[in-house]
């Protein structure tokens, strides 16, 4: 029986060629630790230690009680997000890129949101800017203004647009937040970030895809004009 490095890379191989060649999709429940290092010649500590990475990437949940135990992920944002967290915490991405990825993610978001807008996406979206009207302290509004944007790529009806959206917002969250507290006019900039979220809003809702395109880009690159010089040396790599 296999154990160390070479179980764990057995079982992990294992688990991956079985997500690629289609035997294990998307809500599929795994078979039992004890069961699946038998079939592959492992330790059970292998296999647990590769679910832990596949858990880590986002490719499996796990869950106690009977009838759950561990399946195949379909939500990627969060563990998408948790490696541009340590990308940008270690230098090797920026504040600059993940802005310019982002831009390029609401733009094809908002495109798509607008060619297919529902009542209910549009009722959310009001009800976030709405709600954003009466925030007045600086970290509920930015829960708010994420959950605003999260919603366009939820309406685009895109699964990898919107996982990669949560990823990048999840990963610059925390500095966003911090400039925000640092900036000389957060009044006035949060003033700014309203009417700019009510352009974006009158833009889907009239079906005009690259005008609501064109206000995402705008108010993305404003935001990171004004945040960025906030952030000191911090905000690049």
């Amino acid at each position: 029986m296999q154990g160390g490095s070479r179980g764990f890379d057995t079982a992990l191989t294992c688990i991956s060629d079985r997500i690629l060649n289609g035997r294990y999709v998307s809500g599929t429940r795994l078979p039992a630790e004890r069961a699946l290092a038998a079939e592959l010649g492992v330790s059970r500590g292998a296999v647990r230690e590769a679910i832990k990475v596949l858990q880590a990437q986002g490719i499996v949940t796990a869950s106690v009680g009977a009838g759950h135990g561990t399946r195949i992920s379909t939500t990627q944002g969060s563990a998408f997000g948790r490696m541009l967290r340590l990308h940008l915490a270690l230098n090797s991405t920026s504040y600059d890129d993940l802005t310019d990825t982002r831009v390029v993610l609401e733009r094809a978001a908002a495109e798509a949101a607008a060619r297919h807008p529902d009542a209910v996406g549009l009722a959310e979206m009001r009800r976030l800017a709405g709600g954003m009207q009466g925030a007045t302290d600086i970290a509920g509004f930015n829960d708010l203004d994420t959950a605003f944007h999260l919603a366009i790529a939820a309406m685009a009806d895109n699964s990898l647009i919107r996982d990669l959206t949560i990823a990048i917002r999840e990963a610059v969250a925390g500095r966003i937040l911090e400039a925000e507290h640092r900036l000389d006019d957060w009044p006035g900039m949060r003033r700014r970030l309203l009417r700019e979220h009510d352009e974006i809003l009158g833009a889907l809702e009239g079906g005009d895809g690259p005008g609501a395109a064109d206000l995402c880009e705008h108010h993305i690159r404003r935001a990171h004009r004004v945040l960025l010089p906030a952030l000191g040396d911090e905000g690049t790599a």
